[in-house]
């Protein structure tokens, strides 16, 4: 997961959300993929992530198309990550379209990706929780 630059491929993305379920035991569940690609993305941009009590996740940001991004991985379950995201998009006043939310897909093979940019959530309980 190199040479990941969300935003020069979607201007005005402030703020990307990474889901996945908390705990060692599920480091290596599909599941995280969203915290998978979070990490890479910190990993990329020589960053750590932090835990921020306030916003029920962990945060920290990264230069990336040449814009400061704020990348988060909730602390909640995953069928409740809307209580972090919508944490963080009130608190650092953003809008929901200046949000990327990444998660797993069940309908995809492993290694594929695709973004998609308005609809449903699509059976994805996380992305549920976040809309509602």
């Amino acid at each position: 997961m190199t040479g990941l630059a969300p935003t020069s491929v979607m201007p005005g993305i402030r703020l990307i959300a990474g889901l996945g379920n908390p705990g060692p035991e599920y480091l290596r569940n599909r599941h995280n993929a969203g915290f998978w690609f979070a990490d890479a993305l910190a990993t990329g941009a020589g960053q750590r992530f932090g835990f921020e009590n306030r916003l029920h996740a962990q945060t920290c940001r990264v230069v990336t198309g040449g814009e400061q991004v704020r990348v988060i991985k909730p602390g909640t379950f995953m069928n409740e990550s809307g209580r972090a995201v919508v944490a963080a998009l009130n608190y650092w006043k953003l809008v929901p379209e200046e949000l990327l939310v990444v998660h797993d897909d069940l309908d995809l093979p492993p290694g594929k990706t695709r973004l998609k940019f308005d609809g449903g959530h699509g059976g994805q309980n996380g992305v549920r929780d976040i809309i509602a």
